[in-house]
């Protein structure tokens, strides 16, 4: 990639531009890195960042955005980019591929996109569906812990608690650490029922592996299942097919058996519910941090989207993902597993 781009720092004089097309969105200060000498150090063992080098690779993403996705409204500013580039081992061309799905994702599931903001998603989070652990893992991952037994689906439909998983992913990405380290999941399925289950089918699966996997900037190193009653095989049969080989292996089920679990996840950063001695499990503090967030998220997600979005169009599905029309036949087939595993 040359680094002679300079050139394509400048914004198109009104002239150039066509009736529907707007410039680029003004860039603000300067990056500065905030990463530790540690976190230096990892970063360019694990995912090939060379400190030196780190501004002309956000310019040479920068302007692949602007030559050859000149409608994609999205931030261009150098901190924002960054999370693509890492995501991706700096890889330009996967990085733009991630950048581009992390639109069309947004764009193509309005149920869960719309009104993302943290007010929107109070009863999610007052249900205690989901929190963020205080203390890192050994490798510094954030733990997000997951507990479906909380959502009655009678009082909102489940987009809601996709919609909370993905503001806390936004929020927790925002910290370079984050972006570096990646996070661990945390889901206890304990109280789950056919019923539950049952709202998890192959459409809803599809589109949030899609994200996690293909459409978001982050890294998630291991995911611990506990608890899990014998419906989850049904669960995981919708789920499996959907999962890269890299991320299936990343996949734990732990059932009762806590010990198992702290092999992975000392018994000092977990909660009392999980064997742990770091006190009882904490469901407002995360709250209250999504919540203090809110004219963030209004600012950068809530604001008018201009209709022509023409480098969208039909993002190709992720390599391996099936179809609509095969997420219909794998329903029927699912459906019948995880009633024989009821």
């Amino acid at each position: 990639m040359s680094e002679e781009s300079d050139s394509l720092r400048t914004t198109p004089s009104a002239a150039s531009l066509s009736e529907n097309e707007l410039p680029p969105p003004p860039e603000p200060p300067g990056y500065v890195c905030s990463l530790t000498e540690e976190l230096v150090t990892k970063a360019r063992e694990e995912l090939q960042e060379k400190p030196e080098w780190r501004l002309r690779d956000v310019q040479a993403l920068r302007d692949m955005v602007r030559k050859e996705c000149p409608h994609l409204r999205t931030s261009l500013d150098d901190a924002f980019l960054l999370r693509f580039l890492r995501a991706r081992k700096f890889d330009y061309d996967r990085a733009l591929q991630l950048l581009i799905k992390y639109h069309s994702c947004r764009r193509s599931w309005p149920e869960v996109f719309t009104n993302l903001r943290p007010s929107a998603v109070r009863d999610v989070l007052a249900s205690g569906f989901l929190t963020v652990l205080p203390a890192t893992d050994p490798r510094g991952c954030h733990i997000l812990c997951l507990r479906p037994d909380r959502w009655v689906p009678s009082s909102y439909p489940i987009t809601e608690n996709i919609r909370a998983i993905y503001l806390t992913l936004e929020k927790l990405i925002q910290a370079e650490e984050t972006q570096v380290n990646g996070i661990v999941i945390l889901a206890d399925y304990k109280g789950v029922s056919l019923s539950k289950a049952s709202h998890f089918g192959p459409f809803i699966a599809k589109k949030v592996i899609g994200i996690l996997q293909d459409g978001f900037p982050i890294r998630i190193k291991a995911v611990h299942v506990v608890n899990e009653p014998r419906i989850f095989k049904g669960i995981f049969a919708i789920i499996k097919p959907f999962l890269k080989e890299k991320i299936a292996n990343r996949f734990f089920l732990h059932g009762s058996d806590l010990n198992s679990l702290h092999t992975s996840l000392p018994r000092s950063i977990l909660p009392k519910e999980y064997g742990g001695t770091g006190g009882e499990l904490d469901m407002t503090t995360w709250s209250e941090v999504l919540l203090a967030s809110e004219e963030d998220f209004v600012r950068e997600f809530c604001q008018p989207v201009p209709a022509c979005d023409s480098i969208l169009g039909e993002v190709p599905l992720p390599e391996g993902l099936p179809s609509d029309a095969q997420c219909d036949d794998s329903l029927r087939a699912v459906k019948s597993q995880l009633y024989s595993c009821y």
